[in-house]
């Protein structure tokens, strides 16, 4: 462990979990694997056997890990999903027939837009927008959690829609607009917030992909703003290219 990350403060036992949380979602390590022995780990990072054992405890309450008694812990085999963002994005359609997601609002407004949140939707700043939060699932299995702003003079009923189809595409649809495409993504990571772990399922320390979009009707009209936190270790983002012959 670098001595610049001692500097931080932050808990030993977080780092540890962190490098080998990064070890496993990054495929140094795969499912089935055998972790390195809590002495092992004391002696690798410079700590005691009880601050390596907390960061095994961490990632098995996130479910990354297993513990056999009597062999050691183990890289479980749980779901890491392809979501494929391209022009048209649609988390469905990434997941296919063998996965099945489920979309859920945990809270929705009108309110002034923000100025950046204006920009991106082409209105004026303060002027009505919709927010829309909500948890998306797939097999069950918390994925991510977005906030959605739409400009409420073209779309003021779309938080209903939302609630009644708990889909994207189908709530657009009853509101009129039945295509729309991915104009921009920029994607960053971060530690979760507190409320973004006990909605996502993490433990601490874990790391979401944050992705801010921005998508369009067909000609070009902003249509959503939307910022989305996806669990890290439960995703992989693949970001398609445009065909460069045009095609």
């Amino acid at each position: 462990m670098s001595d610049s990350a001692r500097a931080t403060g932050y808990s030993a036992w977080r780092l540890i979990a962190e490098e080998l949380r990064a070890d496993i979602t990054e495929g140094r390590l795969h499912a089935g694997d055998r972790l390195p022995t809590e002495n092992a780990l004391a002696e690798r990072f410079g700590v005691n056997r009880h601050t390596a054992r907390q960061a095994i405890a961490s990632l098995a309450a996130e479910g990354i890990v297993e513990s056999r008694r009597g062999s050691g812990t183990f890289v479980t085999g749980g779901s890491v999903h392809i979501h494929r963002i391209g022009m048209r994005t649609r988390l469905s359609t990434s997941l296919g027939d063998r996965h099945s997601a489920a979309g859920r609002v945990l809270e929705s407004a009108t309110e002034p837009a923000p100025a950046d949140v204006a920009a991106r939707l082409g209105i004026a700043p303060g002027a009505p927008a919709v927010r829309v939060e909500a948890l998306r699932t797939v097999d069950g299995e918390p994925l991510a959690l977005g906030t959605r702003w739409f400009d409420a003079a073209r779309l003021p009923d779309i938080a209903a829609a939302l609630r009644r189809t708990s889909s994207v595409t189908a709530a657009l649809r009853a509101s009129g607009i039945d295509d729309y495409v991915r104009a921009s993504t920029v994607v960053a990571a971060r530690h979760a917030t507190t409320s973004e772990a006990a909605l996502l399922g993490l433990g601490p320390g874990a790391i979401v992909l944050v992705t801010e979009a921005l998508d369009t009707l067909v000609d070009g009209t902003p249509l959503q703003h939307q910022i989305t936190r996806f669990a890290a270790q439960r995703v992989r983002l693949d970001i398609e290219h445009p065909d460069p012959a045009g095609a």
